[in-house]
């Protein structure tokens, strides 16, 4: 994969742009997106860059949480059509501080090519991607401002907070696919209804992974009432490990397994001869299984530097799909091999419909 290299997008296309700031924002999505045919790689770049742009304006620390509502409901008329790209990013970009990468920053500053390209799709496609931006901008302000190191309540607020940040992109994806192919939009009822779970799976494992760094910056997004069940308080979560905190983490990663069963489901209701659209979902699978069973077996970590995993899992999940993307047999088979040892579920989670409604578009 070529390198990225800052402030390089000048001379580019807006198409070229894209492609470029997608490395930098994302190296995952820079590598699993390109597996999509064209017409889908093009509409869902841009749509993760516009989910990318939501997240930078909810994690940026240097401004307020009013400052954050305001900014985003600015992106989601701009989105929309009905403000001016240019004015979001002259007064954003100058509040940026040191903790937004420098790609994030110069995605900010680029909004605008962003959202031509955005603008240029089928009306359908930006009604998919108006909807989303709007349900995870909103979603995001309302957990972000009451988010802190004491962590959510329960489950049905992890669920919840999940969704704004992941569901809904499962959902738009489905929405996508459906709009790109006739045969795939035939199963629509069954893929929506596991849309939302597959999303889930690879944010938990995502938050689990992510456990020590949000504490840092003084936010925890696990379940309170999962860790009083293990008599572990969050409030006392400080960088270090025991036994009460292991047994309420392990819980979670049961749940997040269940979910990417779901995910693995989702995945084989898309026709075999979609080979790219499945390597995409299964590069994403793959990966967050083998990042949930090392955390599984290091539940002592204190970075997510520790369960990262390596560049050669990276290949080997590559290798083994490529081989077994048409063989529903063999996913399974593989599943089954990458999860093995990982705490199941006591009841698998169950899909998490919801009724898509269109965006309407003025």
């Amino acid at each position: 994969m070529p390198q990225f290299r800052a402030n390089q997008g000048d001379h580019l296309t807006d198409e070229q742009y894209q492609d470029h700031i997608l490395q930098g924002v994302s190296r995952t999505f820079a590598l699993t997106i390109p597996q999509l045919p064209t017409p889908l790689c093009r509409v869902v770049s841009n749509a993760y860059l516009l989910c990318r742009i939501a997240d930078t304006i909810e994690d940026e620390p240097a401004i307020t949480p009013e400052q954050k509502r305001y900014f985003s409901q600015l992106f989601i008329e701009v989105v929309d059509g009905q403000r001016d790209a240019a004015q979001l990013a002259s007064e954003l970009h100058p509040l940026l501080s040191e903790s937004t990468i420098p790609a994030e920053c110069e995605l900010i500053e680029n909004i605008v090519r962003v959202i031509r390209i955005t603008h240029s799709f089928t009306a359908k496609q930006r009604s998919i991607l108006c909807r989303s931006v709007a349900i995870m901008a909103k979603g995001m302000s309302a957990f972000q401002a009451d988010n802190d190191v004491n962590g959510l309540k329960d489950m049905p607020q992890l669920d919840s907070y999940c969704y704004y940040v992941a569901g809904v992109v499962g959902e738009m994806l489905t929405e996508l696919f459906c709009d790109y192919s006739p045969e795939i939009d035939k199963n629509k009822e069954a893929m929506m209804k596991l849309a939302v779970s597959f999303g889930q799976g690879l944010q938990m494992t995502n938050i689990l992974k992510d456990i020590w760094e949000d504490q840092r910056r003084g936010a925890c997004w696990l379940p309170r009432e999962v860790f009083d069940q293990s008599s572990f308080e969050l409030k006392d979560l400080s960088g270090g490990s025991s036994k009460s905190f292991g047994d309420g983490l392990e819980k979670l990663i049961a749940v997040a397994r269940g979910h990417l069963e779901n995910a693995l489901a989702y995945t084989l209701l898309i026709p075999r001869y979609e080979r790219g659209i499945r390597r995409f979902c299964l590069w994403a699978l793959g990966m967050a299984v083998l990042t949930l069973r090392k955390i599984d077996r290091n539940r002592g970590f204190t970075s997510g530097q520790e369960v990262k995993i390596s560049r050669r899992s990276v290949k080997a999940t590559i290798i083994a799909t490529r081989l077994s993307v048409g063989s529903d047999r063999l996913l399974k088979w593989l599943f089954s091999l990458a999860a093995l040892g990982l705490p199941r579920p006591t009841t698998a989670p169950a899909p998490q419909s919801r009724r898509f409604q269109p965006y309407s578009l003025h």
